[in-house]
């Protein structure tokens, strides 16, 4: 069974999504504290399979799969929700150290109760809101209903296309929630550009894909069965990453 701590006592702590065996791997190898397990982070990310589930629970640091059963909006009907319990189950019988949820209403709110039935499907597991935070109408309300709702982190790009567009947004989260939840920047975070987040004093954990883009294979590309450009996790950029985080907290 995977780790069940959050990463370390003390420091800072950088999470990075994968949606492959290759990803999982490139991700210990360069350092990081936690993986978000996912498959098609093209779409932004969707539901592992349960055979990825379990592999990855082998891994020596905590992995928290990603519970999203399609691409698009977050309103969900009662039957994806079902789906999404079953899925949650699944990740606990892998073994899996937490999830990775959210659902909004159609008036752009957290949908509580759809919400609580997979808190309940979670018990015992980490708790990590996603970024379908980034989509309702008010962002504070949301925040504080995560925290009432007993999520561990919320991961949010602060409602822009990328983090460090919403920063000013991210940095105001991070001072409504201090001491009482977490606020994860992700969203084009990068090694680059790590240490605007860090800058905040609240913020201790990162979430990034430290991918880099490769040209598909021709006859893949051909046949349909790869994009002309690929994105792959880089252990060298999460390393990067990691070490730029480390220098942060020292």
């Amino acid at each position: 069974m995977a780790a069940t701590s959050q990463g370390k006592a003390s420091g800072l702590l950088l999470e990075i999504c994968v949606d492959d065996i290759a990803g999982l791997e490139a991700t210990i190898v360069g350092g990081a504290d936690r993986i978000e397990l996912c498959s098609a982070l093209g779409s932004g990310g969707l539901t592992p399979s349960y055979g990825f589930m379990a592999v990855a629970a082998k891994a020596p640091i905590p992995v928290h799969a990603l519970i999203r059963p399609r691409a698009g909006h977050f309103t969900y009907s009662i039957d994806e929700i079902a789906v999404m319990e079953a899925d949650i189950h699944a990740a606990r019988e892998a073994g899996l150290a937490g999830v990775v949820i959210g659902a909004i209403t159609d008036t752009a709110t957290l949908d509580i109760d759809a919400i609580r039935r997979l808190i309940k499907a979670a018990d015992g597991l980490d708790l990590t809101l996603h970024r379908a935070i980034d989509v309702v109408a008010d962002m504070d309300v949301a925040l504080d209903l995560a925290i009432e709702l007993g999520f561990s982190r919320v991961l949010t790009s602060g409602g822009a296309r990328h983090a460090e567009q919403g920063l000013a947004v991210i940095e105001r989260l991070a001072r409504h929630g201090a001491g009482r939840i977490s606020i994860m920047p992700g969203g084009g975070v990068r090694p680059e550009n790590a240490a605007h987040f860090l800058a905040v004093p609240e913020i201790r954990e990162l979430h990034a894909s430290c991918s880099q883009s490769y040209s598909g294979q021709d006859r893949l590309v051909d046949l349909g069965f790869e994009d002309q450009s690929v994105r792959r996790t880089d252990a060298d950029t999460v390393r990067r990453l990691k070490a730029s985080m480390d220098m942060r907290s020292s």
